[in-house]
């Protein structure tokens, strides 16, 4: 696909994360927003996956470490045609495949249950060494939150994949500045990101806008090029990106907009589309 079509479907993934956000009254906008390129991109350009065939052993594997925002990664694999856009409607209801955080047995593409924050890049690393033993080609990608690289295990996970060279496995770190209780300097700062993976051998590649599809192609192009070594690409985004009034909110980290606010994101994001459709 061409920037053009990719921007447009990303716009169409931001429209699915508030319209399911909204139905369920509950759930995480901010973070699924500000990686909605990173979903985009992923699943339409980058990765191995076939929505006829979600359980392909050959497929490439994706692990959403921060799970909670799982309504971004939903509505990617919904445009993708894993499953019906209208099942976005269903978010967190009784008996939706569609939960808060994603489940492996109930929803198709999706690669691990995730949510439990600082557990999944373990299941990513587990992922990529099982490829190596086995001599399989697929990669592996897992998007972690800059909060959550507060946790202890991401730290494991990183060392463990620096030293066993798996350099079929991509490590993203939605760098929105954000986390629950607020600015993630002034919670526990994680920085300098990049100084800390390069420590733990990993490829560091710093994406000054992780909003913008010419950057993050060249990232995941150096990322494949990439041998004997893990690649971490460190991206900057803005949280609730694309909503005017979520954009850079802490407050829009966990929390529904009401029905004259999400008549307002809807048109903002409306007015993206009527923007990209004059190009």
């Amino acid at each position: 696909m061409n920037k053009l079509e990719l921007q447009k479907v990303a716009n169409e993934v931001r429209k699915g994360i508030v319209t399911g956000v909204h139905a369920a009254k509950a759930g995480h906008p901010g973070g699924s927003l500000s990686a909605a390129e990173l979903f985009t991109y992923l699943y339409f350009e980058e990765m191995n996956v076939d929505p006829a065939n979600p359980n392909d052993p050959d497929r490439d594997r994706f692990v959403l470490s921060k799970g909670h925002t799982a309504p971004g990664l939903y509505a990617a694999l919904a445009n993708r045609g894993f499953f019906p856009v209208e099942d976005l409607r269903t978010l967190r209801h009784i008996g939706s495949h569609l939960q808060g955080h994603p489940c492996m047995q109930h929803t198709p593409g999706i690669d691990m249950s995730s949510g439990s924050l600082g557990q999944g890049l373990s299941a990513a690393v587990g992922m990529a060494l099982s490829a190596k033993l086995r001599k399989k080609d697929y990669r592996v990608y897992s998007l972690l939150g800059d909060g959550e690289i507060e946790e202890g295990q991401i730290w494991e996970a990183a060392m463990f994949a620096g030293a066993r060279k798996l350099d079929n496995l991509v490590v993203i770190v939605d760098n929105n500045g954000l986390q629950i209780d607020g600015r993630v300097e002034d919670v526990c700062s994680p920085y300098p990101i990049d100084r800390k993976f390069e420590a733990f051998n990993f490829h560091v590649i710093n994406v000054e806008d992780g909003n913008d599809f010419d950057q993050l192609e060249a990232a995941f192009k150096e990322a494949r090029a990439t041998k004997g070594m893990p690649t971490a690409i460190v991206m900057k985004t803005v949280k609730g990106k694309g909503v005017s009034f979520m954009e850079d909110q802490v407050s829009w980290h966990g929390k529904a907009p009401n029905d004259e606010e999400y008549a307002v994101a809807m048109e903002d994001l409306k007015k993206v589309e009527e923007a990209l459709c004059q190009k």
